[in-house]
């Protein structure tokens, strides 16, 4: 509860300043809320620095590398509701199949998903969350916005998170502890496995991350079917 009181409280905050700086944008045509985004993007390093790389790299360095998949896998296999749901919501009836197979195989054979017994099957992840959704019913995705803490975004993939985080299988573990705890590993595994693609960042990181997480969520929403400009800006 308190965790999603916050979310909803970080995105009206964001989608409100962001407004407010508009004005004060660089680059009016591709990131026209610069004036918000970049101080936003400098506290979020500031707390990964000094906490969740940290946090992240003691992670790696003490778990045993087949606990640390294990735990990938349970997150993975946890995903997977969302995945059903909005392959669901787009009428991709064949991968949403394909996610049900997999919540099926994952969660009994698997041993609530621990291990990936689906993909060596040939039943592969079909991942999709709420923006795709939104995207694929013509949603226009609006400028790119740095949210506090949550990271890279744009309206429309903020107000997805509410929806995606409403159906996400840890919000429905009962004891707070537990949930918390859950909430906690999740984030330290999803940075951990950052931890050697952040290798490949040139120039300013701030557009080096603005702009491939663009042209990703881009090529996402389309299906795979984009224009891909690989002109170097930075």
């Amino acid at each position: 509860m308190l965790k999603s009181a916050l979310r909803t409280g970080l995105l009206v905050t964001g989608f409100s300043l962001a407004a407010i700086a508009a004005p004060l944008s660089a680059n009016s045509e591709v990131d026209p809320w610069e004036g918000f985004n970049r101080p936003v993007f400098n506290f979020n390093e500031g707390v990964d620095k000094y906490a969740l790389k940290p946090l992240a790299q003691g992670y790696r360095y003490v778990t045993p590398d087949i606990a640390e998949k294990g735990v990938s896998n349970f997150f993975d296999n946890l995903s997977d509701v969302r995945n059903l749901l909005n392959n669901l919501l787009q009428f991709k009836l064949e991968a949403a199949g394909q996610s049900f197979a997999r919540l099926t195989f994952n969660s009994t054979f698997g041993l609530f998903g621990l291990i990936d017994v689906a993909t060596p099957m040939g039943i592969a992840q079909k991942p999709e969350d709420f923006g795709q959704t939104l995207g694929y019913w013509g949603m226009p995705s609006g400028p790119y916005l740095v949210l506090p803490l949550l990271g890279p975004s744009n309206p429309r993939d903020g107000i997805s998170l509410l929806a995606d985080s409403a159906v996400d299988p840890v919000r429905q573990v009962g004891d707070t502890s537990d949930r918390n705890a859950l909430y906690g590993l999740r984030l330290i595994d999803t940075r951990s496995r950052l931890l050697q693609a952040e290798q490949i960042i040139s120039g300013d990181k701030y557009s080096f991350i603005r702009d491939a997480y663009m042209q990703r969520r881009e090529y996402q929403i389309n299906d795979k079917a984009v224009d891909v400009d690989y002109k170097n800006d930075f």
